[in-house]
């Protein structure tokens, strides 16, 4: 009855997915059936960790998060866990070889998170590599099915693909990270005002990640192709309304997309796709 345990434990990571991402749910749909699983369960895996240090507050988080890492080592090495979430991640880690290192990363970004209020250039490239790029890494081992030389050649694209999702979740997000976490992670708004001028500096960075990471949708496997265009898609087009709106709109609203428009980019998207045109 393992393959049960193993089948529920993947619904858990599901189900924290769709709960907590439409975006990113909606393009791992249309992943193909056979993969779909193993990206619910890095999702899984790095919400919860994310969770712990964004959102436990009155809990002591050290504890919490250095109890989480411990069980994700040890279900890694056990094969097993009975944190399902962890048992589904343990499961995708060992069958597709994600490395260990990008798996340290990640954590020890989501470690920064809890001593580290404002960032430098240096520590912000090292906190966007941890906490964003390696999920690309971990995703793209997935997508490869253990094809090292489509690996090597994509990992440039996946990396930037993941920075700017994490950069575009900062701008919208600015405004509660700073006044409700105490945190400021572009190294910018450390000796300059989040004005026009700042946010266009910004948004010139993103603009350059969108780009590269595209180059790399285009080639990768059609198992995956499809569903992280349209994420892709998602995020591009919350970030040119983030470019259409004012520095002050941004520090007193979380933009978004509606749902009625993402219906309409998933439509626009598929039929582009489905002509070669993306």
């Amino acid at each position: 009855m393992k393959h049960l345990f193993d089948k529920t434990s993947f619904s858990c990571s599901k189900i924290i997915t769709t709960s907590y991402s439409t975006s990113f749910s909606i393009g791992t749909k249309l992943i193909n059936k056979s993969i779909r699983q193993h990206i619910y369960s890095i999702y899984g895996f790095v919400r919860y960790a994310d969770e712990i240090v964004d959102t436990f507050h009155g809990f002591d988080k050290q504890k919490l998060l250095d109890k989480f890492i411990d069980d994700t080592y040890q279900a890694i090495e056990d094969k097993i866990s009975l944190n399902p979430i962890l048992n589904s991640f343990q499961f995708t880690v060992n069958k597709y070889n994600i490395d260990f290192d990008v798996i340290n990363a990640f954590l020890h970004s989501m470690k920064m998170d809890l001593t580290k209020e404002s960032h430098d250039i240096k520590s912000y490239k090292e906190y966007i590599y941890g906490s964003a790029e390696v999920v690309g890494l971990m995703c793209l081992r997935v997508f490869v099915e253990g094809n090292e030389e489509m690996y090597n050649k994509l990992k440039p694209s996946a990396l930037r693909l993941g920075a700017a999702f994490q950069k575009v979740n900062f701008l919208r997000d600015l405004n509660h990270d700073n006044v409700q976490l105490g945190r400021t992670y572009f190294p910018e708004l450390e000796y300059a005002p989040f004005d026009l001028c700042t946010k266009r500096r910004i948004e010139d960075d993103i603009e350059k990640d969108f780009k590269e990471a595209y180059l790399g949708i285009m080639q990768l496997p059609v198992t995956a192709k499809l569903g992280v265009y349209v994420a892709y898609v998602y995020y591009f087009n919350l970030f040119k309304k983030i470019q259409n709106i004012t520095p002050e709109r941004i520090m007193v609203e979380r933009v978004r997309i509606p749902d009625s428009q993402k219906i309409l980019l998933l439509t626009q998207s598929y039929f582009k796709y489905s002509l070669s045109l993306a």
